[in-house]
This record gives C-alpha cells, sequence and structure tokens, in this order.
C-alpha cells in the first residue's frame, strides 16, 4: 500500500512539472511569436517610412517644375493644386498631394518682429483676423483675435486674463507661448478658441513659419476661401465682390497689382497699407501630405516647403502625422 503511495507521488510530481514546463514553453514561444511580430512591424514601419521620404523628393521635384515654369507667377496650370497622386511599391502603395500651403490666413500675424522684443502685437494683423472670424460668424471675433495676439506676444502686458496670470489660476495651469504656433492645433490652447469656433475657423487658417501678413497667392486661392480676401481688406471688399474676383481668375493667372485690383468686383476697394503687398502671384510656402499603405499598415507624413527669393526650394518642417 505505501508502495503505491509513493508510486502515485512521483507519478503526481512528474505531471506537474511537465505541466509548469509546458506553461513555461508556452510563455516562451509567445515572446517568441510577439518579439518577430514587432520586429516585422519595426521592419515595414521603417521602410514605409523610407517611401515616404521618397515621395517627399519626388514633390520637391515637382515644385522645381512649377517654379522653372514662371519665376514669377504660380498658377493653376497642370491642375497640381491638390490633386492626389499615387505610386505603385512593392506591397503597397504612396499617395502624396501637393498644395499651395499660403492660401489660408496665417495666424503668427496677429504679432511682428521687433528689436526691442522677440514678438510684439500687430494692430493689422490682430484687426484681420477679427475680421474673418466675424465673416465666418464667429462670436466675439475681436475677442478671440486679441486674446491670440496676447497668446504670441512675448511679454506680459496685456488686457487681464490674457496673460500668463489668466490662464495660471485655470483648471489645468498653464503659461502662454510667448512665441509663434507651430500648429494650428495649438490655438486650441487659447482661451475662447473652443470646440465649435475652432471646427469654423479652421479650413481657413494656418501656422506658417513666418510673422509675415498672410502672403496669399491669388492665383491658386480656393474661391471658397476668398472670404480671406474681405477679411484682409477689413471689409472693404465683401465676400460676394471677394468671390466674383477669384471667379473672374484668368486661365493663367494674374502677373501684377494692377491688373487684380483693377477689376470691376473690386473697384472702389481702398486697401489699407500693407494689403496690397499680402497679395502674391508667386506662391511661397508648398504643403505636402502623404500616405503609405503597406502590408495592411498605413503611415502618414505632412512636409512644408519654403520657396525661397531665387526660387530654391527647401524643407522648413515635417511631422510624421496627419494635419488636423
Amino acid at each position: 500500500m505505501r508502495r503505491g503511495r509513493e508510486d502515485g507521488a512521483a507519478l503526481l510530481t512528474v505531471l506537474l512539472m511537465v505541466a509548469v514546463i509546458g506553461i513555461i514553453a508556452v510563455g516562451v514561444l509567445e515572446d517568441i511569436r510577439f518579439g518577430m511580430r514587432r520586429s516585422f512591424n519595426a521592419q515595414i514601419g521603417g521602410q514605409a517610412r523610407w517611401y515616404a521620404l521618397g515621395g517627399e523628393q519626388m514633390a520637391r521635384a515637382r515644385i522645381d517644375q512649377l517654379l522653372a515654369r514662371d519665376p514669377g507667377k504660380t498658377s493653376l496650370e497642370g491642375d497640381w493644386n491638390g490633386r492626389s497622386v499615387e505610386f505603385p511599391v512593392e506591397g503597397g502603395v504612396i499617395q502624396a498631394r501637393v498644395g499651395d500651403a499660403t492660401g489660408c490666413f496665417n495666424l503668427n500675424s496677429v504679432v511682428e518682429a521687433d528689436q526691442g522684443e522677440p514678438f510684439r502685437r500687430r494692430e493689422l494683423g490682430v484687426r484681420q483676423l477679427a475680421s474673418l472670424l466675424e465673416l465666418l460668424g464667429a462670436p466675439n471675433g475681436p475677442d478671440l483675435a486679441e486674446g491670440l495676439a496676447q497668446w504670441i506676444d512675448s511679454n506680459d502686458v496685456g488686457p487681464p486674463g490674457l496673460e500668463d496670470d489668466g490662464y495660471a489660476s485655470g483648471k489645468v495651469p498653464h503659461r502662454t507661448a510667448g512665441g509663434p504656433l507651430a500648429e494650428v492645433s495649438e490655438l486650441r490652447a487659447v482661451r475662447g478658441f473652443d470646440a465649435k469656433v475652432y471646427a469654423l475657423l479652421r479650413p481657413y487658417v494656418c501656422a506658417l513659419p513666418t510673422t509675415d501678413l498672410s502672403p496669399v497667392n491669388v492665383n491658386t486661392l480656393p474661391e471658397g476661401r476668398a472670404v480671406l480676401l474681405s477679411a484682409f481688406t477689413l471689409g472693404a471688399v465683401s465676400p460676394e465682390n471677394a468671390r466674383r474676383a477669384i471667379a473672374g481668375r484668368p486661365a493663367g493667372g494674374w502677373s501684377d497689382l494692377e491688373a487684380f485690383w483693377g477689376q470691376q468686383a473690386l473697384a472702389g476697394a481702398a486697401p489699407v497699407d500693407g494689403v496690397r503687398d499680402q497679395i502674391r502671384f508667386r506662391t511661397r510656402y508648398f504643403s505636402l501630405e502623404s500616405r503609405v499603405g503597406l502590408a495592411g499598415g498605413e503611415t502618414f507624413m505632412t512636409s512644408l516647403f519654403e520657396a525661397g527669393p531665387t526660387n530654391r526650394v527647401r524643407l522648413v518642417a515635417r511631422r510624421w502625422t496627419l494635419e488636423e
């Protein structure tokens, strides 16, 4: 009887050891499987990024072609602005879309560079943003525009509640930026720009890497954003006349200010100082939106290029995400 009990205990011990070894083996195999999967994903992700960077080089070449066609003017000839182009690659596809990045209000234009301080409030830029907000139907346009200017300017002097002291006392204490926006999404942190206002304003604004008054190329400006012309002129040009002016754009675009401002739709408009020079016929900033589909996954990239005075194209920003 005792021998039988000892044999049973030994068998139970063996079975327990087999079970433990089996559990350990399963764990090791799972680790190996997940490790291989992580390596595969990293490899695919790296390959997708290289494909995206390759698309970026093709976009740069396309921009060079646009600039070489007419160094003083960028038009819509060739139907390039915002058109999506696909390039098949092994195991996937690259989708790239080049666009004119100046068909918008530059949020950073509410300040200007100053020798005494890095950035100070710019009256005309603030008034233009306030005009755009009011034209779009946003409430309290002047207050919102002033709030953004105080968020960006580099001093701590402004209306109560719009500088550091006002934000430090909020539910989530923080400070103002004290410098230009890197991307439009930062607008969400500015007092008053709630989800409704942000959604209303987003299609018409951008955060360019300059504090210059919005350098809009009217040769590529979509008719749906013609309201920007009305905002730039502080209402001197009505939204209806602005749309008429853009709708009357020549096939090859305008070449000089007199031809543009001389249109019947703009007759009688007397732009304030600085506004005439905002109207451009050559694009300074180009955007690229890339999507690489590979092995069932997707990689996104956005790039911003600047065409300098000599038409030399340089990359000024790159993000591995889509813009909001």
